[in-house]
Parts: structure tokens; sequence; C-alpha cells
């Protein structure tokens, strides 16, 4: 399955993904942990470890700080 993954003010990548394959799975090669961003398809997140059932996606990076 090809995916495009948005990352929100950055860059846009274009993946290559097995049928199996969940959201977690597309972070990994754009350097990014599931534990720092979050999944959205049309606007709403998505659980990280459901199967990908979009072709674009994008990815916010969340903030942390103290």
């Amino acid at each position: 399955m090809h995916v495009t993954v948005e990352i929100a003010g950055e860059d846009t990548h274009e993946l290559e993904v097995g049928a199996d394959a969940t959201y977690a799975d597309l972070l990994a090669p754009v350097d990014l942990s599931p534990h720092e961003v979050s999944v959205l398809v049309d606007g709403e997140h998505v659980p990280t470890d459901q199967p990908v059932e979009h072709d674009h996606v994008r990815v916010v990076r969340l903030i942390k700080g103290g």
C-alpha cells in the first residue's frame, strides 16, 4: 500500500507498507516515535496500533515541557 505521511509544518514522505502495517509502522521510517506524535486521518486521531486503512495521514508532534 502506498501512503503519504505529512508531518505538520515539516516534510511529506511517500511510503510503501505491507497490508498488515499499523500507523506506528509509518513512523519509524521518518524517525518518529509513537510517544512523541499524534497520527490524524481526516482530522481525527487514530490509535497507532490500528491497521493502516487510508493512503494519507497527518502526523503532529506533541509539545512537552514543564
